[in-house]
């Protein structure tokens, strides 16, 4: 006789049933991680967002707060200084004697023309508008100030000295602009609400710059062009000035940039000083937020941001101090357009 054995299984039914488990546990677990992939992507597109505008305000808080610094590179040997290669007014040497008739209001008229060191970073420009560069000479009691009338050279130039002093005096740019924030009123393509223009030494380096933000809601972005502050010409825009590369409309039609003013006289020229800048910026995810299905939006504002330098020239000018009042450098205007 044949002994038939009995095989052990699964039947269709339970087989059934446990296909059905495992597929509702895996469609669980699938919506658990779609769900988490979508709030990782609202993360990281918030995250892109804010970290974009907070470098760009950051920047612009920096920058406006360092406008208006004067200052002139010099040499390697003696950075920062213009230092005389000659004795000015010594009557007893072969220097240039002394001008009795010199006016340090129009320092072209009877300018006695210098030996220095070095000439670069410095500007004058008789005329209208006139600028003349006002250096400090450092040398104790015979310490005075002198306005450059002309740059004859690059180791020469002709100012308006009143005293005597020796070979080896220095001299220093000290004081501020008055429109290291070019204001927006007061002097011809200034800054406006939608561009903001500033210059002076912006790094601390000894190296004068002018500088323009451009908030384009239309391109969508916020432009950073920097130039030498005596460059021949503003080079155009492009992609690479680009700071900030979502840039929308503010709420309200709030402008991108705007000024609180005050005007004082100084050196005989009316100045209009720039002594706070608002900035607000509204900017937009690159993509699209897949939970809301539309783009999230920041809006940053910074309300005070005071340009130091331009601050403390005006509260010298106020308190009746007008001697370090540096003026606008044609240079500059010519790169406002």
């Amino acid at each position: 006789m044949t002994r038939t054995h009995a095989q052990s299984g699964f039947s269709l039914i339970e087989l059934l049933i446990a296909m059905g488990l495992l597929l509702a546990v895996s469609s669980i677990v699938t919506s658990a991680l779609m769900q988490m992939t979508k709030s990782q992507t609202t993360i990281w597109n918030r995250t892109e967002m804010h970290s974009g505008i907070r470098g760009a305000t950051e920047l612009l808080q920096q920058e406006v707060g360092q406008a208006g610094r004067v200052s002139m590179p010099g040499t390697t040997a003696q950075p920062g200084v213009m230092v005389l290669s000659q004795a000015v007014n010594d009557v007893g040497g072969a220097a240039p004697a002394a001008m009795t008739t010199c006016d340090p209001g129009t320092p072209t008229t009877n300018a006695s023309s210098v030996n220095v060191n070095t000439t670069t970073g410095v500007f004058a420009a008789a005329g209208l508008p006139a600028a003349y560069e006002l250096f400090t000479t450092l040398d104790g009691n015979r310490q005075e100030l002198v306005k450059v009338a002309s740059v004859n050279s690059a180791t020469s130039i002709a100012a308006c000295f009143l005293k005597q002093h020796d070979i080896g005096t220095v001299l220093m740019p000290l004081g501020a602009f008055a429109t290291g924030i070019v204001p927006p009123t007061g002097i011809v393509n200034g800054s406006s609400a939608t561009v903001l223009k500033l210059y002076g030494d912006i790094n601390g380096d000894g190296n004068m710059v002018y500088i323009e933000y451009t908030c384009d809601t239309v391109a969508h972005n916020l432009y950073r062009n920097v130039m030498a502050y005596n460059a021949g010409s503003k080079p155009a825009v492009t992609n690479s000035e680009i700071l900030l590369s979502n840039i929308i409309d503010n709420p309200g039609g709030t402008p991108c940039f705007t000024y609180q003013t005050t005007t004082y006289s100084a050196q005989g020229t009316l100045f209009t000083f720039v002594l706070d800048v608002a900035v607000t910026l509204t900017v937009e995810t690159e993509q699209i937020d897949p939970v809301t299905r539309v783009k999230q939006t920041e809006t940053k504002a910074l309300l005070n941001v005071s340009p130091r330098n331009v601050f403390t020239a005006w509260e010298m000018v106020g308190l009746g101090y007008t001697d370090h009042i540096q003026s606008t450098p044609v240079s500059v205007t010519a790169l406002l357009p």
